[in-house]
């Protein structure tokens, strides 16, 4: 009996049926692609995305979500970092999965697929060989390769050329980081970090399906394509109908308020310098050891590391790598050295490449940086006087 038990506990599928093999579903079967709302968490700032699963004369209600990692896996940190972040296939029961939309206040949409029965079958074949142990891990990107985007894939190799997706819907056809700013407040922490860690490599236009990395536009895409000439999308129903979630910021903590201060602040400490014909050797310290800092982990992410999006990244021509090393010139009270000129005229010619480079939409800046930039002309236009004597 204890063996039997485990036996059954071994085989149960989280929605409670057997799958000792996989089973041919009945005509009473469903495929659907759920989306849901916009989290808090920056992890779910941008909604998600799964398939589900059903057939009530078998008893099957289960959810297939690409979606899920794990914090607890080896090295997970380090390879975020290094842009070799795995994500996982995983299943589990409708209810279940809703719950956690229930909870949060999230809104839950389902788009049910127009499908034969074979084709349904077809599909579901393919998740539960998707979803061995062997199989359900793969290399996440957060534009290219996500929970979202891999759906518009998967429906792709199913069904071939007999798949279109329409892109008429489309106002425009939106960059990467159009579509990514689209989601989050500009002048947010998160978005400006994103902005600056984002390469020139996401300025380019997405394709339509490529617009499918976002929920939202993924959900409209799906109302929008066709299979063998006849609309994809059967029925759509709200499952969960809460208000979207606004994101509410506070100015004060905001980055432009941060970076306005210091404009504000190194203005005030430049005209008192000039006044007393001194130079304040820890702003300046502070400014370069900072800036050094960022442009260090900006090429470290371009160079180094495994992320498609980080590439081509000229904001290292304001957060100059070498100003790290160049920092502790300023450490030492005697006069500054003597190819410090040629070193500030360069640093200000890198700031007049980057607004070309802005303008001409080489790569598009965060506009918060502004007041940053400011800064930076400020003191590194005052200390040639210093430079110079």
């Amino acid at each position: 009996m204890r063996l039997l038990i485990l036996l059954l506990i071994f085989f149960l599928l989280p929605g409670g049926r057997l799958i000792s093999q996989t089973p041919s579903l009945t005509e009473n079967a469903q495929i659907s692609l759920l989306t849901c709302a916009a989290g808090d968490e920056l992890y779910s700032m941008f909604g998600h995305t799964a398939f589900r699963v059903q057939d009530s004369v078998l008893g099957i209600d289960v959810v297939y979500n690409y979606g899920t990692f794990d914090f607890n896996r080896p090295n997970f940190y380090s390879n975020f970092v290094k842009g070799r972040l795995i994500y996982s296939l995983s299943r589990r029961s409708f209810d279940r999965f809703l719950f956690e939309y229930e909870l949060e206040k999230r809104w839950v949409r389902e788009q049910i697929l127009d499908l034969s029965l074979k084709e349904k079958n077809q599909l579901l074949n393919f998740f539960e060989t998707n979803y061995r142990p062997e199989n359900r891990d793969y290399l996440y990107d957060p534009l290219l390769n996500n929970c979202s985007s891999i759906t518009g894939v998967i429906l792709k190799d199913q069904f071939g050329d007999a798949l279109v997706f329409d892109g008429s819907h489309l106002d425009q056809q939106y960059t990467f980081r159009q579509l990514v700013r689209q989601n989050m407040d500009l002048n947010s922490w998160a978005s400006f970090g994103i902005d600056v860690a984002f390469g020139s490599v996401v300025d380019r236009k997405a394709t339509v399906q490529e617009h499918m990395f976002l929920p939202y536009y993924a959900m409209q895409q799906i109302r929008n394509t066709t299979k063998d000439g006849k609309p994809l999308l059967k029925r759509e129903r709200s499952i969960l109908d809460y208000a979207e979630i606004t994101p509410s910021g506070f100015f004060p903590l905001s980055p432009l308020f941060w970076f306005a201060l210091l404009l504000l602040f190194t203005a005030i400490v430049t005209y008192l310098d000039h006044r007393h014909g001194t130079r304040s050797r820890w702003l300046d310290f502070t400014l370069f050891l900072l800036t050094g800092l960022i442009g260090t982990f900006l090429l470290i992410l371009w160079l180094a590391t495994d992320h498609t999006s980080t590439p081509w990244n000229f904001n290292i021509l304001w957060a100059l790598p070498a100003n790290l090393v160049v920092a502790y010139v300023f450490v030492f009270p005697q006069h500054l050295p003597s190819w410090f000129a040629k070193y500030l005229w360069a640093a200000l010619a890198l700031l007049g490449i980057m607004i070309i480079l802005w303008v001409v939409k080489v790569q598009i800046f965060s506009p918060v940086l502004i007041p940053l930039l400011l800064t930076l002309a400020i003191r590194y236009g005052y200390l040639l006087k210093f430079a110079k004597s």
